[in-house]
């Protein structure tokens, strides 16, 4: 006898109706604002683990498969809508490609990996600051310059080769050279000398100080004591600093009114704000405008270089305020430095290579 149930049809599986598929709409909160509802949906990690390959799913698995691939879809165009810039970003630091840039920023010496830091500064400007010694019948002196021109025009502080009746220069690669001199202008403590038989030299790049501004990080490159190439850096103090130095050789301290010829290396006397230091400055004076650093500045830095971040020279260093020790010998710097803005220098050079008012 054949059981009842054995004779009946194998019965298939019940699926119960799908509701019919309605897309998620986005939700707009303002202009150009738009918000997709994730519905519980959590991106997947940046590294997956591996898996192991599963079985295949059912035709129902497949369905519910393609809706939330659509919902990935259209997260990731509305992604790309609102952060398109974002997306490239990410793109090249995903790819591990990094980003290049010139080899030189435009105008200066410093390198595009270096720019903005003071190795950088050192390494693109040492090379154009020189330093001079000037040699008189009272001794020699010195202090520090600038190299303007390729074939060895160099700018330096009045002061430091007034009176002298020679003048030398040494490189910051050790060459050293004769210079004669070509112009003075007392009145803005500048003067222009000029090496003999140079050629190829590296000149550095004159800024623009009317752009400086307080609180801007600044370097400081000269010889200091005679020690050559020496760096310092700080920030750009004040602006506008009156400044009073002595105009010449006899106008300033006691010394210089005995006939001893000045010596940058003990601290240029100057005035600020009616009050003298490191000396008195005499009657013969001139007063510009200056830029305050807090760069440490030594005797033998005056005639250095004043240099932004970019590595171009904003200043000529030219006085500097050193407090006297107990013994009555001249201390180091205190952070009070004072530098002649390039544009001064800029404005002056024509007149300087004229010869000026020596």
């Amino acid at each position: 006898m054949t059981d009842f149930q054995d004779q009946q049809p194998p019965q298939q599986p019940y699926y119960p109706p799908r509701p019919p598929y309605a897309p998620t709409q986005p939700i707009t909160t303002e202009p150009g604002t738009t918000i997709w509802p994730s519905g519980g949906h959590v991106p997947p990690p940046a590294d997956p683990p591996v898996a192991a390959a599963a079985p295949a799913a059912a035709p129902g698995s497949r369905r519910r498969a393609k809706r939330g691939v659509g919902l990935l879809a259209a997260v990731a165009i509305a992604a790309a809508a609102v952060g398109g810039g974002t997306a490239t970003l990410v793109q090249q630091l995903s790819s591990g490609s990094p980003v290049t840039a010139s080899s030189v920023v435009n105008g200066t010496n410093v390198s595009a990996s270096s720019v903005g830091t003071v190795a950088g500064v050192a390494q693109a400007v040492s090379p154009s600051i020189v330093e001079i010694s000037a040699s008189s019948n009272s001794g020699k002196s010195t202090g520090s310059g600038v190299i303007i021109t390729s074939d060895g025009e160099i700018v330096t502080n009045n002061h430091v080769i007034s009176g002298a009746s020679s003048v030398s220069v040494q490189l910051s690669d050790g060459k050293t050279y004769e210079a004669e001199v070509v112009g003075t202008d007392p009145d803005k403590d500048l003067a222009l000398i000029k090496l003999q038989g140079a050629s190829g030299l590296k000149a550095a790049t004159l800024g623009d100080s009317s752009k400086v501004k307080v609180g801007e990080e600044v370097v400081a490159i000269g010889s200091p004591e005679g020690l050559t190439g020496t760096v310092t850096s700080g920030i750009v103090s004040a602006l506008d600093r009156d400044v009073t130095v002595a105009k010449d050789d006899d106008g300033g301290s006691q010394d210089q009114q005995q006939g001893q010829r000045y010596d940058p290396r003990q601290g240029w006397p100057f005035e600020f704000g009616g009050q003298q230091f490191n000396g008195d400055t005499g009657t013969s004076k001139t007063t510009y405008k200056a830029i305050q650093t807090d760069a440490s500045l030594n005797p033998g830095n005056s005639g250095g270089a004043l240099i932004n971040m970019k590595g171009e020279i904003i200043g000529i260093n030219s006085a500097m305020y050193s407090p006297s020790s107990s013994n009555g010998s001249t201390a180091g710097s205190v952070g009070l430095g004072f530098a002649i803005p390039v544009d001064t220098v800029k404005a002056d050079l024509d007149s300087l290579r004229a010869g000026g008012d020596s």
